[in-house]
């Protein structure tokens, strides 16, 4: 069963009213604008279909008065001919087809008001199918920044996360210890012969720099 029972009652709905009321206000915005596109769709049939029987009216209409226009001839003719009865005949069967031009003249001017009418339903109906499809758009784009949150929150707080950091922290702790190991194993190692000269050579060039560097500063003060 639609939400809506007919076209005033899509006129008259509040779809902000509707959308507040639905449990799933996404599933509820697709089908309001389904059921309004459909009853678009309705309403400019029977308007298609009632100017299609304005047109057949109206080609009735062409040949009635063609009608009157024959038996007016006919009922001139027969009294040039002396035969009033016949020409009163010809002038009944003539204001027979005047009777129905008259009558379908009336029906084309009901029909006309109900264009009109129809015309005015189409227009409300297209601007609230447009409201629900803005009111689609507003809908669907908070819902997608509430999902985004939602798994924004569960990777901050997820066990994959927890997971992650977990990991890392192992990480960390096996190059701790293998930097721990590497230093432990030089402690207490002799040094090299090579190692043992290089140190001298560079004490020598250290304290050759002290003298130099006595030298300067008593000649200045002598």
């Amino acid at each position: 069963m639609g939400i809506f029972s007919r076209t005033r009652d899509i006129i008259a709905a509040n779809v902000t009213d509707l959308l507040d009321k639905a449990e799933d206000p996404a599933k509820m915005i697709r089908m309001i604008i389904l059921e309004m596109e459909e009853t678009l769709v309705e309403v400019r049939a029977s308007a298609a279909r009632t100017i299609a029987d304005q047109k057949e009216m109206r080609r009735h209409i062409n040949k009635l008065e063609k009608l009157q226009d024959s038996w007016t001839e006919k009922a001139e003719l027969a009294l040039s001919k002396d035969r009033e009865d016949l020409a009163k005949a010809a002038l009944i069967e003539r204001q027979k087809a005047a009777d129905m031009v008259e009558q379908l003249n009336e029906e084309i001017t009901v029909l006309d008001n109900a264009l009109k009418s129809s015309e005015e339903d189409i227009t409300k109906l297209q601007n609230k199918l447009r409201e629900a499809r803005t009111r689609q758009n507003s809908v669907m784009t908070r819902l997608e920044s509430a999902n985004n949150r939602t798994r924004m929150r569960e990777m901050y707080t997820g066990s994959k996360m927890q997971d992650a950091f977990s990991k890392f922290d192992m990480m960390e702790a096996r190059v701790d210890m293998a930097e721990g190991r590497a230093e432990a194993a030089g402690m207490g190692q002799q040094k090299t012969l090579e190692e043992e000269i290089a140190e001298l050579r560079s004490s020598e060039k250290v304290e050759a720099e002290l003298e130099a560097l006595k030298r300067r500063v008593g000649k200045q003060e002598g």
